[in-house]
């Protein structure tokens, strides 16, 4: 990866894994991406094919049923994907981020062993239980009790805008939890719920301005029993243990919103030369040729971006700040990308038919999700100092 930012050309794997991804997002999830979007459907056919094709298990050891790839992989694929239909990046982004990498991160050998074969594998989705009503940016707010009664957990609270939660494939969530105080504090941990437990509930599905085609619902817990050894981590750990998450999961949205974002200028470019008006393609007008071009170098910035957080994070060396950078700049650019496409394809960009519709819907949420651009631009400064 490294040589990316030296010569410009990425090594020949991650080459090869980006251009067999860009195929199977052009021949599998380009066709069927307008219907599952009108439907608000889940699509398996397609989910069936990541797995089969492994980018599930992209950045996990082969041991575990990974294809024993890295991190910097799976935002190649992310992006490739993300350039057709964000729904289906972002299934993959937090099946991986959200869903796996806390166990491989956190678990012990028996959790790691029971649950990572079947999310790396594809067989399996998890999610990632943090965000509740009255807890989002604040995620230190957390509501959801976890009290030990004897060898169990018993869990009682809820949880919401939960990716993932409630598809017929999910088998777990993880969840953080108030397991008591410590110096006054809350105490968070986070633990492993199956959704099999009696008194998880995956409430109806939510109805999204975007992303249709992704799986989102509330969670309650009513009494939820699972066993002590379902902690996920150190007690008391857990919300440390998720910034981590979402501090790696940054540069996979990032990933995403670049595709995005370069979907959107592909999408432009193709039309702006197709598309005649007063006795010419429309493309050959200054505004048109140069509104693309600012769509272009938003694309380049940003996806250098999360490639220099990536490569921070792969080195071991702290990419908080890059990661954040990167999530910000990125989300921003598939949203300025998103409402330029539209612009440039004008009343045809209003229409769902066209893919440039699916990314005005789309691309904003990108600017919430794994923490919003003044999150970010709260994280950049603290870690200047500020």
């Amino acid at each position: 990866m490294t040589d990316y930012l030296s010569t410009g050309s990425l090594p020949e794997e991650y080459r090869q894994l980006a251009l067999t991804v860009r195929d199977f997002a052009q021949q599998v999830v380009a066709p069927v991406s307008a219907k599952h979007d009108a439907e608000h459907s889940f699509p398996y056919e397609v989910v069936a094919g990541m797995a089969e094709m492994g980018l599930f298990g992209l950045p996990f050891p082969e041991e575990f049923g990974g294809m024993g790839g890295d991190y910097f992989a799976l935002c190649l694929a992310l992006e490739e994907l993300g350039k057709v239909d964000q729904s289906v990046a972002i299934t993959l982004e937090a099946g991986v981020s959200l869903g796996a990498m806390p166990i491989y991160r956190f678990g012990d050998d028996k959790q790691k062993n029971e649950w990572l074969p079947q999310l790396t594998r594809g067989r399996a989705l998890a999610g990632f239980g943090l965000t509740e009503p009255d807890a989002g940016s604040d995620a230190g707010g957390t509501r959801t009790t976890a009290i030990e009664d004897g060898e169990s957990w018993v869990i009682n609270g809820a949880k919401q805008f939960i990716t993932n939660s409630g598809t017929d494939i999910t088998r777990l969530v993880t969840v953080t939890a108030v397991t008591g105080t410590n110096g006054g504090k809350k105490e968070i941990s986070t633990i492993l719920v199956p959704t099999s437990t009696p008194g998880f509930v995956a409430e109806p599905a939510y109805n999204k301005v975007g992303w249709n085609a992704s799986d989102t619902h509330p969670l309650s817990f009513t009494d939820v029993r699972v066993p002590k050894e379902n902690l996920l981590g150190e007690r008391g750990r857990g919300y440390a243990n998720f910034l981590r998450i979402l501090d790696e999961g940054r540069i996979a949205i990032a990933a995403l919103a670049v595709g995005a974002a370069q979907g959107c200028v592909d999408e432009s470019v193709r039309y702006a030369n197709e598309r005649q008006a007063f006795g010419q393609a429309i493309g050959r007008n200054q505004a048109i040729a140069f509104k693309i071009a600012r769509m272009e170098a938003r694309a380049h910035v940003a996806r250098t971006a999360y490639y220099d957080a990536a490569a921070l994070m792969l080195a071991g060396k702290p990419f908080k700040k890059a990661a954040s950078i990167a999530k910000m700049v990125a989300s921003e650019a598939a949203m300025d990308n998103a409402r330029d496409a539209t612009q440039i394809f004008g009343g045809n960009g209003f229409m769902n038919e066209y893919p440039v519709s699916r990314h005005y819907r789309d691309s904003k949420i990108l600017e919430i999700g794994e923490g919003t651009t003044e999150v970010q631009l709260m994280l950049i400064a603290r870690e200047l100092g500020l």
